[in-house]
Parts: structure tokens; sequence; C-alpha cells
């Protein structure tokens, strides 16, 4: 067995080590505001969000990767196919090492940064500094604050909006029932923008943008009126609030939507180094190198490896954003979820790097500020955003570390 098997090998156990903390941490990204305002059990949301993640991965996952997240290093450090496996494994396994002490901790980060400081890493090292996007990285810093920024302004106008048009008046229950349509119309056009624009599956369907727009309104006014029509006929009008009753059926439909969209998206993060050493294992060499093929069965692995995470680790970061930062219930949670969505959807329509998890803590931020200074958990927050800071430099630094010792191995 040749040394590029070995390599592979090793791509293969790190690379499910990585899909494993995307499940572990992300999940947190779709889940965690349903279990916060308890629309939804923890093991319903692992559930869930295990059985969605692989059907995202698998039937709408990417079956090209780009093989620098982001082009934020330039693929010339790549010519030599030996230095891109052993670099692809370093990557790989710094980045899996930073997300998995952060769900240690019990702190939600991006795993897309933590593999774009992976492949920083590997970059100096492998070309120096000079191979580096400075301005593409700049980029991906200042989503820290954009993401974040946009969600909470979002999910505070939408909380603010349920609260003037719901809760206050008085037949708060009525209220509800005749705005329904309204706010689940609001959730499924983001839904299905999001789905034709977010999605490899949607970008294959080439929907020019005026298209994509009424096929959601269109959707999105159907499903408003069946689904108050639904609530007129099985809603809860005895004790209890209808609004919540309302808003917990429409945020249990956006956040599977969300773990959905996350098998298709994520799932790279995991795969996609790993796709670049079956590529030069399988081809022998690097021709082509930018977009790398991904073939299913390794989407259906990245995919497994990312339920798996969700199973055996997941509910700790959940528990962090659903319930350590702010109080949730139904309304909040479908104000977050919507945030987080339009947040996500609207960078990418713009070409910003994004992180949802960085739109789903402020989303859920915003939220605790429509009550109040006093009902968010600063000291909490301080300590997820010094992780955020430190995502892409200790990815960075332990990719360097990783790509020095493994050389001594295979180089």
């Amino acid at each position: 067995m040749g040394l590029e098997y070995f390599i592979l090998i090793c791509g293969y156990v790190f690379g499910f080590y990585m899909a494993w903390n995307i499940g572990a941490n992300d999940v947190a990204n779709s889940m965690a505001s349903a279990v916060g305002a308890k629309a939804i059990t923890i093991r319903q949301a692992v559930f869930l969000a295990g059985i969605l993640n692989v059907v995202g991965a698998v039937f709408i996952g990417s079956h090209v990767t780009d093989t620098i997240r982001k082009g934020i290093v330039a693929t010339d450090v790549l010519s030599d196919p030996h230095v891109a496996m052993v670099g692809a494994l370093a990557a790989l396994l710094s980045a899996a090492l930073w997300v998995s002490f952060s769900t240690w901790k019990a702190l939600p980060v991006s795993t897309t940064h933590s593999i774009v400081g992976a492949m920083i890493g590997f970059g100096i090292v492998g070309g120096g500094f000079s191979v580096i996007n400075w301005g593409k990285l700049g980029a991906v810093v200042a989503s820290w604050v954009i993401s974040p920024v946009f969600a909470l302004i979002l999910s505070y106008v939408m909380f603010k909006c349920i609260v003037w048009f719901i809760y206050g008046k008085r037949d708060s229950s009525g209220a509800a029932l005749r705005f329904s349509p309204v706010f689940i119309g609001i959730a499924v056009f983001i839904v299905v923008l999001s789905f034709l624009f977010k999605t490899p599956l949607g970008k294959s369907l080439a929907l020019g943008g005026g298209w994509a727009v009424a096929l959601a309104v269109v959707i999105a006014a159907v499903v408003g009126i069946v689904g108050r029509a639904l609530i007129s006929r099985f809603g809860i009008r005895h004790e209890g609030d209808e609004t919540e009753t309302i808003f917990r059926r429409i945020q249990i439909g956006t956040s599977c939507y969300v773990a959905l969209a996350q098998g298709a998206n994520d799932v790279a993060n995991a795969v996609g180094p790993l796709a670049l050493i079956y590529y030069i294992v399988k081809t022998g060499g690097v021709a082509g190198i930018n977009k790398v093929p991904v073939p299913v069965f390794l989407l259906a692995f990245g995919g497994i490896g990312i339920a798996a995470g969700i199973a055996m680790a997941g509910a700790r970061v959940i528990e962090t954003v659903g319930s350590k930062i702010t109080t949730l219930n139904n309304t909040r949670g479908f104000s977050v979820d919507f945030a987080a969505a339009t947040t996500v959807l609207a960078a990418s329509k713009m070409g910003l790097p994004v992180s949802t998890t960085h739109a789903a803590v402020g989303g859920v931020i915003g939220v605790g500020l429509a009550r109040g200074f006093e009902a968010v958990n600063f000291r909490i927050l301080y300590a997820i955003m010094l992780y955020w800071v430190l995502t892409v430099p200790v990815a960075a630094i332990t990719s360097v570390v990783l790509f020095k010792l493994l050389g001594l191995i295979f180089l």
C-alpha cells in the first residue's frame, strides 16, 4: 500500500471527526431556539436534526466543493500533490480540534471560519504570507460584527412587531389567528428563497431573481392561508396562550429547514479537504484542483458524521444558545429563526461571508434586548465573542504545527 493511501485513511478518520464536531456544535444553529422555547425537547431536536442533516448532505449537498474555502488562499500552494494532501489533513484536524474544544466548553463557534483559519495556516507554511488574500480575510473578520448585529436588529424588530400587532390587542389569541397567514407567509417566503439561492440543488434550478421571488410569494401565500385554516380547525382554544401555540408550529418548521440547509451547506467543511485527498489519490495529480468533485458516498459519510455528533454531544451547545443567553418562548424563538435565516440569505446574496452561528446568536441577543438589558446574560455573551475572535488565529496556528508534525511522517 502506497503512502498516499495511508494519507487517505487518515483523511477519512479526520474528516469524520470534523463532521462529528460540526454536528456537535452547529446543531444549535437550527434547534437551540426551538428547544429553549420548549417547542420540542432536546431528544426530539437531536432526532430531527440528525435525520435532516443526512438528507440535506446527501440529496442537496454540493457535488463540487472549493478546494480552498472562500478563495482566501491562492491555489498555487497546492502544486505538489503530497504537500496538498498533508495540508488538507492538517487543516481538517486543526479545525476539528478547535471546534471540539469549543463544544467541550459549550460555546458556539463557526465551523466554516475554523476551516478557513486552518487553511490559512497551511497556506502560510506552504507558500508564505503572500498567498493569503488579506482582503477576503478582512471580510471574514467583518462578518463577526455584520452577522450578529444584522440578526440582532431583525429579531428585535420582528419580536416588537409581534408585541404591537398581537400582544398589544385585548384579544391576543384572536389577533394571532388573524395575523397568522402573515407571519407564516413571511417565514415560508424566507425559507423558499433560501432554498432557491443557498442550496446547491436550488442553484441548479437556475431561476432568475424575479422568478424566484415570484415563486416564493405564491408558495408563501398558499401556505399562509392553509396554515391559518389548519390552526382554526385544530388550534388549542382553551387554557394557555393561543399565540404561543401558533408560533410553536411555525418555529418547528423553520428549525427543520435550518437543519436541512445546514447538512447541505456545512458538510463541505468536513468533506471538502477529504474530497481533495481522494481526488489526488484517484487521479494521481492536481490538475483542475480549484473545483473538486465530491462523490455521493463522501456526502453521505459527512452527513452520518454530523448526525453522530448531534446525537452524542449536540445538547451542550443547544443549552447555551437556547437558554443561557436569554429566556426564550415560541414568539421569541420564531423571531430568532426568522432573523438568522434572513441574515444568511441577505449576506449570501450580497457576497458577504456569513456564519449561521453568529447570526443565530445575534438573533437570540436581539429578542433578549427587546425585553431590556437585564434579560441578557452578558457574561456568557463575552465568552462566546472571545471564542469567535480566537477561531481563525487558533485554527491557523494549530494547522501550522500539525502540518510540520505530519510532514515529518508523510513528506
